[in-house]
């Protein structure tokens, strides 16, 4: 099956062109309104430094519900212990740093181009992070973008024992009291299954997303109103 390549327009070809492995086109940019009308549409950008910017589809695709994080008994006893303290949105671009400076001995797909257009869509009021400190160390958090009642996460990072579990548990009680329907994950791995995502397939993952008040339209400004990212409760002791 081709790979589409992508011009100025501002379009994406069907999901069910995408390739076996996910990927659905080449090329394009990352201004924000191509940002927000992938991930509107179900795709999200992911490529290495060097490459030309790849757009993904992948089916099946991998969630987790604000309300179903499991929480395991050490994990438990880190939030009762209240070691660490969350903020929202209080220091994006160290946490977007962080989070490529832990990946970059193996390679990492957060290049300098992929930092600059989400601080500009974190800049626009779409793209959010969580913050985890030890004392006045920013130790975890992790970051993504936000469209109506659906969380697309993009990157975490920890440098002390659970602190990006800590953070993703924050932001899961404080979307899941918002109401928010889902946490994108995109593609599963060890450490998000054990956390309690699950894959669903992509058109259920689609239907989804219009439940939760995300279309791909176009006009940004009527459709997508910016949010701020609903705050967190405090952790029971």
């Amino acid at each position: 099956m081709p790979c589409y390549r992508l011009d100025d327009r501002l379009w994406f070809p069907p999901l069910d062109a995408a390739e076996d492995c996910g990927l659905l086109a080449v090329g394009g940019d990352l201004a924000p309104e191509r940002l927000l009308f992938a991930y509107s549409s179900g795709i999200f950008p992911w490529y290495n430094e060097g490459e030309p910017i790849l757009w993904w589809s992948p089916d099946p695709r991998c969630i987790l519900p604000p309300d179903q994080v499991h929480i395991s008994r050490s994990l438990r006893k880190t939030l009762r212990r209240a070691i660490y303290r969350l903020s929202f949105d209080r220091a994006f671009d160290a946490v977007i740093q962080a989070c490529r400076d832990r990946r970059c001995r193996e390679g990492t797909w957060i290049s300098p181009e992929m930092q600059a257009a989400y601080r500009n869509l974190h800049r626009l009021g779409f793209a959010h992070s969580v913050e985890c400190w030890e004392g006045d160390r920013l130790v975890g958090g992790l970051y993504g973008v936000c469209l109506g009642r659906c969380f697309f996460g993009e990157s975490m990072f920890s440098l002390r024992a659970d602190a990006s579990k800590v953070a993703l548990v924050g932001l899961a009680r404080s979307l899941d009291a918002a109401g928010f329907a889902l946490i994108d994950c995109q593609q599963s791995t060890p450490h998000l299954l054990s956390l309690g995502a699950h894959e669903i397939p992509r058109d259920d993952f689609l239907q989804k997303l219009r439940n939760a008040g995300v279309t791909p339209e176009v006009n940004l400004a009527s459709f997508f109103p910016r949010q701020p990212l609903p705050q967190c409760a405090p952790f029971a002791r």
